[in-house]
Formats: structure tokens, C-alpha cells, sequence
């Protein structure tokens, strides 16, 4: 484990690329906190009130009515005059709808809103922070789910082999005719899309290159000597499989991970770009690109979202392949417990 965190940090372009995404997943995952047309807190009266949390009545700060409060309503700033209110950075939420602009939407960048706004009026920096969330968070949680998947099917595959195999391979191969753009947009026609299920047909459809990979790694190992010996001493398939075979296998699925969460991602974006993703409610990295292509004269909406976007997959990309190159197969001893 040294010997590869050792080869990975000496790989200058892979680890600082890993820290910029790291970063970048960390600082989306506070967007409630830096983008929000909600306070953080408010001290009014010797109470303390989290609106970012909870969600307050007008009769709470002093008003006359029980429904819920616009924070940017002069009415609400004129009830916490002599109070302690602090904001967010960015005063607006990825779904906040700004009737305040200089000029009708989409409007170009300035001091107010640092990359402009969409063609609905709502400001496209705090989009793309809740954005860049949502699609790093379904791109490693179909991952993960993906590589279970993958290896659970790989292992028995390539550890049995025979009809077991047979029967497998011949399942995947008709699995992986079945272009999944075209089933999601026919089930969008009668299924309204959500998180969950979207999530849920990705991950149905991108664990088979990862199960191919691990069943290679099977068939390789399992006919070592080491294996042979552990049978003969009547240890068990399971504890074959996760004892000896396994840990071995994982490596070459370490070196695939980061390229899943990346196809993963632009399965999303395309999906969303198609409008048969995400619900229109959520902020989408794909929405942003669709909103490019529509509205040509702000030309900022598509290359703001096509830098993003860019950023992300390659950032990806250069980590899988210092994952890849800090992995030298040539070195590695398969060993047995």
C-alpha cells in the first residue's frame, strides 16, 4: 500500500488532480451553506434561529402571519434591523428565480451574479455548485453499486466456470445489447424520472465491463497452485473466493473504479441533456448544456457548463490513469493466506 500511494504521489498530474476533485466534492457537499436564499442564522430577541434547517413562519420574527417567509423580502429585513442575520456567500439557491435583473434573462456575467444567470432567472454559479453535487454524488453511488454487481457476477463466473459461465456470458451479452438511452427516454414516456430511478437503470446497465474484467482475473488465479493446495485442504469456495482470489481481483478493479464514476456521469449529463433525466426541480449539469444550446446568444451558459463538465470527466480520467500506472502488474506477487 506505501509502495503504490508512494508511485501515485510521484505521478505529479494524477495527485494533484485528486486533490482538486476532492476539493471539489467537498466544497459541493456545503452548497446549502455558500449558495442559499436562506440565512445561515439569525439572533433576534436573545433566540437563535437556523432558517437553513428549519423552516420559520413570518410570526416567528414578529410578523402577523403563519406562513412561511421570503428571507429576501424587505418586509423580513425591516423585522431584523437591530438583529444579527448572516448569509450565505451567495444569496440565492440553485432554484431561486431573481425578479430583480438589470435586464430580462439570460443575462451575462457581473459584480451581482459572477457567471450570469439562466434563461429562467435564476443564477447559474449556485446551479452549478448544486450541479456538480448531484452528479459526483449519483456517479460514485452507481459506481459503487456497479462494481457489487460486477464482481459478484465476475467471481462466480470465473471461479466455476462451466455451464455456469456459459449461461452468464451468454445473459451479459444480451444485456449489453440493450442500448440504455433508448429504454430510459421509452420509460420516461410513462414513469416520471427521479433521482432513484435513474440511479437505479444506470446501475442496471454499467456493471458488465467490470464483470468481464474480474472473471478474467478468476479464471487467471484459480488454477494456481496455491489455490489447488487450498482446496485440497478442503477450504471452503467462499473462503477461496474472498480469501485468496478476491483481494487479488479488487486490484484490477481499483484501476477501473475511476472510470466508471466518469462514464457514469456522462450517462447522467447525456440523459439530462435529452430532458429524460433528472426532474426539471433539480440543478443538472446536463440542464445547464441544454440551456447553452438554446439560448446561442448567451453564448456563457454552454461554455460555463462545458468547462465545468470538462473539468470533471478529465480530472477523473487523470486519476484512473495514475491509479492504473502506480499498479505495476509486472511487480505485483500473488500470494495466498
Amino acid at each position: 500500500m506505501r509502495d503504490f500511494i508512494y508511485k501515485f504521489k510521484k505521478n505529479r498530474l494524477a495527485y494533484y488532480s485528486f486533490i482538486l476533485l476532492s476539493f471539489i466534492f467537498i466544497f459541493s457537499l456545503f452548497a446549502e451553506f455558500i449558495a442559499n436564499d436562506k440565512p445561515i442564522f439569525v439572533y433576534k430577541d436573545s433566540r437563535f434561529y437556523f432558517p437553513i434547517f428549519y423552516d420559520y413562519a413570518e410570526v416567528d420574527f414578529g410578523g402577523e402571519f403563519l406562513n412561511h417567509i421570503d428571507y429576501s423580502d424587505p418586509y423580513f429585513k425591516e423585522l431584523t434591523k437591530d438583529s444579527i442575520v448572516i448569509f450565505p456567500p451567495i444569496a440565492y439557491s440553485y432554484d431561486t428565480i431573481i425578479y430583480d435583473l438589470s435586464s430580462p434573462p439570460p443575462i451575462s456575467p457581473n459584480t451581482s451574479h459572477l457567471l450570469g444567470s439562466d434563461d429562467q432567472g435564476r443564477d447559474l454559479l449556485s446551479r452549478l455548485i448544486y450541479g456538480v453535487r448531484i452528479s459526483l454524488l449519483f456517479g460514485f453511488a452507481s459506481s459503487l453499486f456497479s462494481v457489487l454487481l460486477g464482481v459478484c457476477f465476475g467471481a462466480v463466473c470465473g471461479y466455476y466456470g462451466g455451464k455456469i459461465d456459459l449461461l452468464t456470458q451468454r445473459f451479459i451479452e444480451i444485456w449489453a445489447s440493450i442500448p440504455i438511452l433508448f429504454l430510459i427516454i421509452i420509460l420516461s414516456s410513462f414513469i416520471t424520472p427521479t433521482f432513484f430511478i435513474v440511479l437505479f437503470f444506470i446501475i442496471l446497465f454499467s456493471w458488465m465491463g467490470l464483470a468481464l474484467l474480474v472473471r478474467a482475473e478468476f479464471l487467471r488465479i484459480r488454477n494456481f497452485d496455491y489455490i489447488k493446495a487450498s482446496k485440497a485442504l478442503g477450504v471452503s469456495d467462499f473462503g477461496i473466493i474472498f480469501r485468496h482470489i478476491l483481494p487479488n481481483a479488487l486490484i484490477s478493479v481499483t484501476t477501473y473504479f475511476p472510470f466508471i464514476v466518469a462514464g457514469s456521469i456522462a450517462t447522467l449529463i447525456s440523459l439530462d441533456f435529452l430532458g429524460f433525466g433528472l426532474p426539471p426541480n433539480y440543478a443538472s449539469l446536463g440542464e445547464i448544456l441544454n440551456q447553452g444550446k438554446n439560448n446561442l446568444n448567451s453564448p456563457h451558459i454552454g461554455i460555463i457548463g462545458f468547462v465545468v463538465l470538462s473539468i470533471i470527466l478529465s480530472l477523473l480520467v487523470f486519476i484512473g490513469d495514475g491509479v492504473r500506472n502506480s499498479i505495476d502488474n509486472k511487480d505485483r506477487v500473488i500470494k495466498g493466506d
